[in-house]
């Protein structure tokens, strides 16, 4: 630690701090552009500026480290000043010459509101300018569909350029020009092809960067603002939705350093529009083949009528990707009081299953723990589509330097280099036979697209016979890890969600004949084949809704609190930012409605009551945005596990990233970056 006095008050700070981060360790308040706390330093709009005694002059506190001030004459500590009339002059001066060029236009401008260089020009600005001369004029660049640009407003701060090639990967945007002539641009102005893209229009601190599907939507003042936590990937991303009245108008990051520090994806912020399209809004019955509206009461009749004379084993419930915890719990206390064992929540087919263990179908590492690992093998996944910002954390670790990366499955460009060694099992069978310890603490990620085949299991057991053969699994360190793609997935497997003992998975019960009665809580990703009848309850007209006998209207993640697991086992906690759109209810209620006109009554009769049911049955639930750690003992046991093995490669379970669940396919905005990133891929750039 180093001493320092800054504005009077002596601090001990780390040598490695830079004297703006000193500052604020003291209390003291710098304004600044340029500098952001997890982008390299740029040290570019000179706002920071700081007096430092014995300087010549007023240095930029982003850019000058604490181990680089000298001493007093009589060795005291170094002093900085931060308040004194030379550092306001200077600030002062700095925010003059920002704003000689800057259109001035807040009232039109989206930024309005939430602006830093507005909330600073508030406090260093002048009522006039100097500067008599016509303002430079730039024309707005196009970056792609989700981001819209102004860019006379632009400052040159360069945070949009750090961010895509530090964090994003792709290096889409940069610099042309020199001085008064220099404008950030992408590469021969063409759409940016990071799905982290958006996260720019969050860094800008001014309103160069705006999100293009919000424009003159809202002032910031008018929204309502929930905190909650995405369910587009498997990650749980913390968010927040913003509102304004019954609508949502738009999704932003919350800061948690433990799951996806500041960032989300573009699917996450921008399905907002999807949430308000194609939505369920009143039962539905089919007649004469064609569904029709109707009443609670008369698609609860046509339900108990097929219950009535369906025996129990012929009955069965699929739990979709986007269902909460507590929404699994009702649908399985009511099945087992009809007397049902045909449960699934792998409608994927994965090969997890809870009777292996907790630690064979979480990410033992946990997303914190990628920092500490010191190498990487990816098998049957491709992170960077199926879990963005997953996939920027593994790129943070790498950046850090000495971590190697292996990958075994599908050939893809990922945002960092990787050793690729094959395709399927006969690679990972070779390097499970030759395999020994690398390190300290290796990381084996296994992936959906190794599990949802018919040798799953097989694979599984293989995967952790290499963390085995690597060090990965010891005291002290479990580097064996599954990335999921599903936010329900670990939730339900949590909750035991799974056939009972000869009875069906979600593939069997789909297959013609297999049963009678399929109820699909929000269960879009199956297709049951003719001949069953099915119950659809969810919030879109997607897959499951068009195969539906009855289709009972449900509310989205956004309108309703519960429970989320995430892919590392995190519980975390959703809250409801809107309400349901017409008749349209939040599962819990229906199924509890349900059950009384079945005759299997569900003994709560509201959210609270069924959140105590669940936590005295499963008291894990109970502590929030913790991790109840899997037994590394259950993983010796998934290794004996045999099994024969196809030789077919792995492959990832998502083709398209835009278009992965009901909501999203409903997004308009959701559709136009797929048609582009398909139209990417099948178009080369040359160099001119």
């Amino acid at each position: 630690m180093t001493k320092i006095i800054v504005d009077g008050t002596e601090v001990d700070v780390p040598a490695d701090y830079t004297l703006l981060q000193a500052c604020e360790a003291a209390g003291a308040e710098i304004p600044r552009f340029c500098f952001h706390e997890r982008l390299s330093i740029a040290g570019n709009c000179r706002m920071c500026l700081v007096e430092l005694k014995g300087a010549p002059k007023p240095v930029a506190s982003c850019a000058w480290g604490v181990k680089d001030c000298r001493p007093g004459p009589n060795g005291e500590p170094p002093t900085v000043v931060t308040k004194s009339p030379m550092v306001r002059k200077a600030r002062n001066g700095v925010m003059e010459f920002l704003l000689i060029n800057h259109p001035l236009d807040c009232p039109i401008c989206d930024q309005g509101g939430e602006c830093d260089l507005q909330d600073q020009a508030m406090a260093f600005g002048v009522a006039g300018s100097r500067f008599h001369e016509n303002k430079r004029a730039v024309e707005d660049k196009y970056i792609g569909p989700l981001v819209r640009t102004s860019m006379n407003r632009c400052i040159h701060c360069t945070r949009c350029v750090r961010f895509t090639a530090e964090v994003a990967g792709t290096g889409d945007m940069g610099a042309i020009g020199r001085g008064e002539d220099m404008e950030i641009t992408t590469y021969l102005e063409t759409s940016m092809g990071s799905e982290l893209q958006s996260n720019i229009a969050d860094l800008c601190p001014v309103g160069a960067l705006l999100q293009k599907p919000y424009p003159f939507k809202a002032r910031p003042w008018e929204l309502t603002k929930t905190e909650t936590i995405d369910v587009m990937d498997a990650l749980g991303s913390a968010i927040r939705v913003d509102a304004r009245g019954k609508e949502v108008v738009r999704v932003l990051p919350r800061i948690n350093d433990a799951v996806n520090e500041e960032w989300i994806s573009d699917k996450t912020r921008h399905i907002a529009d999807g949430l308000k399209a194609q939505r369920l809004d009143q039962p539905y019955v089919r007649k004469n083949g064609r569904l029709a509206p109707a009443t609670w009461n008369e698609a609860f009749a046509a339900i108990a009528a097929k219950m009535k004379v369906a025996k129990h084993e012929r009955i069965g419930a699929i739990a979709g990707d986007l269902a909460a915890v507590e929404d699994m719990y009702a649908l399985q206390q009511l099945m087992v009081k009809l007397g049902v064992k045909n449960l699934d929540c792998r409608q994927d087919g994965t090969a997890l299953h809870p009777r292996l263990g907790r630690a064979s179908y979480i990410f033992n590492p946990t997303v914190v723990g990628i920092e500490d690992a010191d190498s990487l093998w990816i098998i049957g996944s491709n992170p960077r589509r199926e879990s963005p910002v997953f996939n920027a954390r593994i790129r943070k670790r790498w950046r850090m330097g000495n971590f190697p990366i292996n990958m075994i499955g599908e050939h893809a460009e990922l945002t960092y280099p990787v050793t690729y060694h094959g395709a399927g099992t006969e690679t990972l069978s070779g390097f499970v036979d030759r395999a020994e310890v690398t390190g300290e603490r290796p990381i084996v990620l296994l992936g959906q697209g190794a599990l949802t085949r018919a040798d799953g299991v097989a694979v599984l057991a293989l995967a952790v016979k290499l963390a085995h053969k690597l060090g990965a699994i010891k005291d002290g360190w479990n580097g064996f890890g599954v990335l999921h793609t599903a936010a329900a997935r670990v939730g339900g497997l949590d909750l035991g969600f799974v056939p009972g003992e000869g009875a069906l998975t979600a593939q069997q019960m789909a297959a013609s004949g297999a049963l009678d009665v399929v109820f699909l809580l929000g269960a879009d990703e199956i297709d049951v084949a003719p001949g069953a009848f099915v119950i659809y309850q969810g919030s879109h007209g997607d897959r499951g809704a068009h195969r539906a006998d009855v289709i009972l209207p449900a509310a989205a993640y956004t309108e309703k609190p519960g429970l989320y697991v995430n892919t590392e086992g995190r519980v975390q906690r959703g809250d409801r930012a809107a309400f349901p759109p017409g008749d349209a209810r939040e599962d819990w209620a229906i199924l509890r409605a349900l059950s009384e006109v079945v005759g299997a009554k569900l003994p709560f009769d509201s959210h609270r009551a069924l959140r105590e049911s669940l936590v005295t049955a499963h008291p894990h639930f109970a502590d929030i945005d913790a991790i109840a750690p899997g037994n590394v003992g259950d993983l010796d046991a998934v290794a004996s596990l045999g099994g024969s093995l196809d030789k077919a490669p792995f492959r990832s379970v998502i083709d398209d990233f835009y278009l992965t669940n009901p909501i999203a396919r409903a997004s308009a905005v959701m559709a136009e970056c797929s048609a582009m990133h398909a139209n990417a891929l099948r178009q080369t750039t040359a160099a001119e």
